[in-house]
């Protein structure tokens, strides 16, 4: 999913991570180039739903506009880091 609005600079990476593996899912979070902030879960329906949920909210400091999700991709959780469950990857 794209994440749209003021989430770079305010600690939204690190939150959706820390969100993520609180949750036991997999997958990864970056910066991009254009300001907005990309994420990927892998995990039971509900507990992805919660988190896309919860990023909704965002963490204090941060204003979400809009999330645009993606089509699935068996790929897209493949990108986390060997041996992460959930990763903090370079901005794309």
């Amino acid at each position: 999913m794209i994440v749209r609005g003021r989430v770079q600079g305010v600690g939204f990476r690190y939150w959706t991570q820390q969100q993520a593996l609180r949750r036991g899912l997999e997958g990864f979070v970056r910066n991009r180039r254009d300001g907005s902030v990309e994420a990927a879960f892998a995990g039971s329906a509900d507990v992805v739903a919660e988190m896309m949920e919860a990023l909704r909210e965002g963490p204090t400091g941060s204003r979400v506009d809009a999330i645009e999700e993606l089509a699935d991709s068996d790929n897209a959780v493949a990108t986390a880091h060997p041996g992460e469950r959930f990763s903090m990857l370079p901005t794309a």
